[in-house]
């Protein structure tokens, strides 16, 4: 039998976590962990979660309908209770509001692959869902489309929602997410973004085969995408409101060339040389 005061104090960890991470400013965010078939804690709404108590933590069921607890659970449970139902082997989720992430769920700004190698071991390509209102089964619906191939997402002007085995797992892949995306940032400050070359992406995927952590991009059902390219989730992005601005395409998959970066494309360089020859070309002669 489960020691559900243990876990409720594994939820007002990671809470306080949160909190401190500035991932959940105020009241923001809310976690879950399933404890049986048809029921799960989840924490409060209108509670700051760096300052949870075990017996802050409500009991819900699978239809979102309060069993116990002294204080109301939080309004976005539906949202947590729909990944439950599509995936049987979830037995936590948490949603926050990171910064860095939320910042491309704002602009809506498809998060670039083959950069970092933890990233594509651990995350992969992370889909961004379709806006909807928080709170009601449409905005829990969102999460449809990707729920069973990957275990992050951006919601679109909102913020970030991750799942996992363990409350600790589930909140790993936020702060993973939320590091990566902001040293793309940085970087992209900096004026550059260099990427891994397609043979060095797929020697990652392999690495993560072996390691037990699936990934759609080495599943047949993807043998032709370029595994850089966001292919995954690129057929959703156009209702979604998705698009690439600030982070160019990385190169195809089959090309040997050094890895690209976000600078003035090629087509661009040979215009300025030619006017720059020509100004030169153009001052020798007076």
């Amino acid at each position: 039998m489960q020691n559900l005061h243990s876990i409720k104090q594994d939820i007002c960890d990671i809470g306080s976590r949160i909190y401190n991470r500035q991932f959940a400013a105020a009241n923001d965010g809310n976690i879950t962990v399933r404890v049986s078939e048809n029921e799960v804690l989840c924490t409060p709404t209108l509670h700051c979660k760096g300052y949870l108590k075990p017996d802050d933590i409500a009991l819900i069921d699978m239809q979102g309908n309060q069993i116990s607890g002294r204080k109301k659970r939080s309004s976005e449970a539906l949202l947590h209770l729909e990944i439950y139902k599509q995936r049987e082997d979830i037995k936590s989720v948490v949603h926050c509001h990171p910064p860095h992430a939320t910042a491309f769920a704002i602009a809506r700004e498809p998060i670039p692959q083959c950069v970092l190698p933890e990233v594509e071991v651990f995350l992969g390509d992370v889909p961004i869902t379709k806006y909807e209102t928080p709170g009601g089964q449409q905005f829990a619906d969102t999460i449809l489309p990707f729920v069973h191939r990957t275990n992050v997402m951006i919601l679109a002007n909102h913020g970030t929602v991750s799942y996992g085995e363990t409350v600790e797992q589930a909140y790993w892949w936020t702060e993973i997410l939320d590091s990566y995306c902001r040293m793309l940032m940085l970087s992209r400050q900096l004026g550059n973004v260099s990427y891994l070359s397609g043979e060095k992406s797929q020697e990652l995927l392999d690495l993560k085969d072996k390691w037990g952590y699936k990934d759609p991009r080495n599943t047949p059902e993807y043998d032709n995408c370029d595994i850089c390219a966001n292919d995954v989730f690129r057929d959703s992005w156009a209702a979604a409101g998705v698009e690439r601005r600030a982070f160019p395409a990385p190169p195809p998959v089959s090309s040997n060339a050094a890895p690209a970066n976000s600078g003035t494309p090629s087509s661009e360089d040979a215009l300025v040389k030619a006017i720059t020859d020509e100004v030169i070309r153009q001052m020798q002669s007076t």
